[in-house]
C-alpha cells in the first residue's frame, strides 16, 4: 500500500508556480459555477423546468463523457502549457459571446444549451491536462495533499461562485454573471503566461495521435487498480448526481427560496467540502482508504434521505455541509490515488478516461433523476439515488480499492536491442520472443509470475501476448507479445516501464534463474 508522508494539507501553496496556476484554477472554477447557476435559474421559469434544469448539467458534463480521452492525448504528445492557453482564449470568446447575446435578449433555451454545451467542450479540453500538470510542479510527497488542495479549490468555487451568481441574478442579471465568467479565462490565461515549463526531457519521438489513443486505452485496460478506482467512481457518482442536478428545484419547489437562497445551498455543500480537505491529512493517517469510502458513502446516503424527506432550510444547510464533506472525502480520495498510481507517459490519457467516467456518471446521473421527477416527484427521485447510493456503498466489502504497491517512476532496464536490419520506427507488427529456462520446481510460481509481467507488457504496447512451453524442451518457456509498430517497442526501452514493472520481471527472472534470450521478429519485408 502506498506511504503517503505527513505533509502539510497547505504545503504545494509554498511553491510559488503551483500557488499562480491553482488561483488561475480557481478563478476559472468560479466562473463556471457562476455560469451554471445562471444558466439553470435562466431556465427555472421555463415550461418542463426539470428537464431543462437537469439538462445544464448535461450539456456540461457530455463534452467531457466525448471528448476527455481525445484531450487526455493531445496533452500527453503536445505542450500542456500552450494547450492549455490555447483553450483559454478559446473560452473567452464563447463566454464573451454568450454574454452579448443575452443582454440583447437573443437566448431562447436551446441556444443556451448550446452555448453551455461549447464551454462544456473547453472544460474537456482543460481538465486532464491541468491534472497532468500537477505532478510536474509538485514533489510526489505532496501530491496527495495537492488533490486535497484540488478539492479545496472546486469546492471554494462551489461556495463562492453560487453565491456571486445568485446575488447578481438577483440584483443585476444573468448577463453580469456570463460576463464574469468570460473573465476568469483571462485570469488563468495570465497564470499560464508566467509559468515558465521546463522543456521535455524524454527521448524517442512523439507520438502520434491515433497510436497514443490506443496506447492509453490499453494501459487503463491491462491495469486492475485504474479500473477499480473507475468503478468506485462511477457507484459514488451517479446517485451522487441528483445532489447538483436537482438542487435548483429543492430551492424553489421545496424550500421556496429565491436565486439567493440557492446559492447558500450550494455554498453549504461548499464550506462541507473545504472543512473535508482540511481534515483529510490527520484522516489519512487514522483511517484505512476503503474505510472512509464505506463512512463518506454512508453519510451522502443519510442526507439524501433527509434532504428528500425534511423541507426545512435550518434542518437542510447544515445536512448539506456534511454531504459537501462526504463529496469532498470521495472525490479526493479517487484523484489522490490516481495521481500516484499513473507514471507521467499516460497521466494525462489516465485522467482523461477517469473525467469520462465521472461526467458520464454526473450527465447519466442527472438526466435521469430528471426524469425520475418528472415522472414522479422530487422526493422520490432524492429517495431512490439514497438507495442506490447506500447499496453502492455496500459493495466496498467485496469491491474495495485495490492496494497501490510500488514504484511509479520511469524504469529503464532493458538493454538495447542491436539488430542487423535498421527498421522503420512505424514499421509493424513487431513479435518480440523472450526464452526462459525454468527449473521444474519453479514452474508453476513462474507461470503465475508471468501473469503480472503480461499486464505489464500490455499496459505498454503489446496488444497480444501468450506464454507457451517448448515440445522438445521441457525447462523452456517462450513468452511471445506483439507490437504495433516498433516505435512502440522502443518507447517500452526508453521509459513506459516503471519501478514496479522492473521488479515483476525480476520475480519471473529469480524463478527462471537468470534474464531471458530476447528476439525481435520484423516483417518479413522490412528491408536490410
Amino acid at each position: 500500500m502506498v506511504v503517503e508522508e505527513k505533509t502539510s494539507a497547505w504545503a504545494p501553496l509554498r511553491d510559488k508556480v503551483f500557488r499562480g496556476l491553482w488561483i488561475g484554477v480557481l478563478a476559472s472554477n468560479v466562473g463556471t459555477w457562476m455560469q451554471t447557476v445562471g444558466a439553470q435559474w435562466q431556465l427555472v421559469g421555463e415550461p418542463d423546468a426539470a428537464t431543462y434544469v437537469s439538462l445544464v448539467q448535461t450539456a456540461t458534463m457530455l463534452p467531457v463523457l466525448l471528448l476527455a480521452l481525445p484531450s487526455g492525448t493531445l496533452a500527453d504528445t503536445f505542450d500542456r502549457r500552450r494547450l492549455l492557453l490555447g483553450v483559454q482564449v478559446g473560452l473567452f470568446v464563447v463566454a464573451g459571446s454568450l454574454t452579448a447575446l443575452t443582454v440583447l435578449d437573443l437566448m431562447p433555451p436551446a441556444l443556451l444549451l448550446t452555448f453551455t454545451f461549447l464551454l462544456g467542450v473547453g472544460q474537456a479540453l482543460t481538465l486532464p491536462t491541468w491534472q497532468a500538470v500537477i505532478p510536474e510542479v509538485v514533489p510526489r510527497d505532496e501530491l496527495a495533499s495537492a488533490s486535497a488542495l484540488g478539492a479545496v479549490n472546486t469546492n471554494l468555487a462551489r461556495s463562492a461562485g453560487p453565491a456571486v451568481a445568485g446575488l447578481l441574478v438577483a440584483h443585476v442579471g444573468v448577463a453580469a454573471v456570463f460576463g464574469l465568467n468570460a473573465l476568469s479565462f483571462v485570469i488563468f490565461a495570465v497564470a499560464l503566461l508566467r509559468w515558465r515549463r521546463p522543456p521535455e526531457s524524454g527521448t524517442g519521438h512523439a507520438e502520434r495521435f491515433g497510436p497514443a489513443l490506443r496506447a492509453g486505452g490499453r494501459y487503463v485496460r491491462y491495469s486492475p487498480v485504474v479500473r477499480r478506482i473507475l468503478l468506485r467512481v462511477l457507484l459514488f457518482v451517479l446517485p451522487g448526481s441528483v445532489i447538483w442536478g436537482l438542487l435548483p428545484l429543492v430551492a424553489e419547489q421545496e424550500l421556496n427560496l429565491g436565486s439567493s437562497g440557492y446559492g447558500v445551498l450550494l455554498a453549504a455543500l461548499g464550506v462541507g467540502a473545504v472543512l473535508g480537505a482540511l481534515l483529510m491529512p490527520k484522516v489519512r493517517e487514522r483511517v484505512a482508504p476503503n474505510t472512509l469510502l464505506v463512512v463518506s458513502g454512508v453519510v451522502y446516503g443519510l442526507a439524501l434521505f433527509v434532504v428528500a424527506l425534511v423541507a426545512n432550510v435550518f434542518v437542510v444547510v447544515p445536512v448539506l455541509v456534511l454531504t459537501g464533506l462526504a463529496w469532498m472525502i470521495q472525490v479526493s480520495r479517487m484523484n489522490a490515488s490516481l495521481q500516484l498510481f499513473l507514471p507521467n507517459w499516460v497521466r494525462a490519457r489516465g485522467f482523461a478516461i477517469y473525467q469520462v467516467v465521472f461526467a458520464g456518471g454526473q450527465a447519466a446521473g442527472a438526466l435521469l433523476w430528471g426524469q425520475v421527477t418528472e415522472a414522479f416527484d422530487l422526493r422520490t427521485a432524492y429517495v431512490a439515488a439514497a438507495v442506490l447510493m447506500l447499496a453502492g456503498t455496500a459493495t466496498v466489502a467485496w469491491l474495495p480499492l485495490h492496494s497501490q504497491d510500488g514504484d511509479r517512476s520511469p524504469a529503464t532496464w532493458w538493454a538495447e536491442p542491436h539488430l542487423m536490419l535498421e527498421p522503420h520506427l512505424d514499421e509493424g507488427p513487431v513479435l518480440v520472443t523472450a526464452t526462459w529456462r525454468v527449473p521444474a520446481e519453479n514452474r508453476a510460481a513462474f507461470v503465475a509470475a508471468m501473469q503480472a509481467v503480461r499486464r505489464s507488457r500490455q499496459r505498454t504496447g503489446a496488444t497480444r501476448w501468450g506464454l507457451f512451453r517448448d515440445g522438445e524442451q521441457a525447462e523452456e518457456f517462450v513468452e511471445v507479445y506483439q507490437v504495433p509498430t516498433w516505435a512502440e517497442h522502443l518507447r517500452q526501452h526508453e521509459g513506459r516501464l516503471t519501478g514496479s514493472d522492473e521488479r515483476e520481471e525480476e520475480k519471473a527472472q529469480a524463478l527462471a534463474g537468470g534474464p531471458p534470450s530476447v528476439s525481435h521478429l520484423l516483417p518479413a519485408d522490412s528491408p536490410d
